[in-house]
Order: C-alpha cells, then sequence, then structure tokens
C-alpha cells in the first residue's frame, strides 16, 4: 500500500536532494507588483534553496501583508534586498559570482531546457504585464524561455519562476546517482 511520507521522512529525503546541491541560485524580480505573485515566487524560491533575490524597480515587498499571506513566513528563510533600479540588481549579481538569465521571449532566447542552469545562476523575472525592461534584457548574459504549445502567450510570473527554479535544480540533480 502506498502512503505518504511522515514528517521525519520527508526531512531525510529533503537533506539527501540538499547534499546533491552545490550551485546557487539567486532571483531578481523586477517590478513583481502583484503580492500573491510576490508571496508564491517566495515560497517557491525557499523550497528550491534560492540564496538571494533582489527585488527591482516598484517590486511589492515580501514584507506586505497580502504577499505574506501567501509566503507563509518562507520569506525570512530567503536573503531579499529592497527594491533597487534594476541594472544595480544586475550588478549586485554579477558581483556575487552569478550568471544573470532573464526568462524572457526574446530573438536570442533559448528553450530553458538547453540554457546552461548547471552553475550559479541568477534568473531575472519582470512584471506581470510588460516582463523584464529593455535595458535588462540588454544587461543580461543571456535569456531563456519556457517553451508552451497552448493558446495562452504567457505564464503566471509565479509558475514562470517555479518551472524555472524547478528546471535549475533538475539540470543540476540530472547527473546524481538513483535513489
Amino acid at each position: 500500500m502506498r502512503r505518504q511520507l511522515r514528517p521525519t521522512d520527508v526531512k531525510r529525503l529533503n537533506r539527501t536532494w540538499r547534499r546533491g546541491t552545490e550551485h546557487r541560485i539567486a532571483l531578481i524580480l523586477e517590478s513583481v507588483t502583484g503580492p500573491f505573485n510576490v508571496g508564491s515566487i517566495f515560497r517557491s524560491a525557499a523550497a528550491f534553496g534560492v540564496d538571494t533575490i533582489w527585488l527591482a524597480g516598484n517590486a511589492t515587498p515580501p514584507t506586505n501583508p497580502k504577499a505574506g499571506k501567501t509566503a507563509l513566513g518562507t520569506e525570512r528563510l530567503v536573503t531579499w534586498h529592497d527594491a533597487v533600479p534594476a541594472l544595480d540588481a544586475v550588478k549586485a549579481a554579477r558581483d556575487e559570482g552569478y550568471a544573470v538569465l532573464a526568462i524572457e521571449l526574446t530573438q536570442d532566447a533559448r528553450p530553458i531546457f538547453r540554457a546552461d542552469l548547471d552553475r550559479d545562476v541568477c534568473l531575472v523575472l519582470g512584471s506581470e504585464d510588460h516582463g523584464c525592461s529593455p535595458a535588462l534584457l540588454e544587461a543580461a548574459d543571456g535569456a531563456c524561455y519556457i517553451p508552451q504549445v497552448g493558446r495562452v502567450g504567457s505564464f503566471n510570473v509565479a509558475v514562470a519562476a517555479a518551472m524555472a527554479l524547478s528546471e535549475t535544480r533538475r539540470q543540476e540533480w540530472a547527473a546524481l546517482p538513483d535513489s
């Protein structure tokens, strides 16, 4: 009979995955204003072991009560910085040793599963309505997109963040032996 893992077993399982994790992940959220999106991104970031989140532009901070309601306290598990101009956030990420990749539909963007994410990487997500600013796109080291085959033009920013974080860790963990 298949049963859910007990809390102790879940902690043990998560510890096993953490041991196979060497690369750092960071995020830049440029003008992501929806508090529920911000809270959801922080929750996903905590689950995937994101080290740092830089808020940029007019991004909503996780201290917003609606963001906090969605984050469920996970904002304390991720280092984050108050909003700065987007180019300052890119510089800060580079200064910390991250490659900066925008998750955006651009002419030169690669499908995310073909992007080189198996390294220290800072993923950039732009506003819900307009995506990343032209200046940020120009400053990024590259861009990748999440392929889709449906009739919708884009993903919700929080969903896109979770998918990008998952693919980043998947690439790193692909070389691990089966467990």
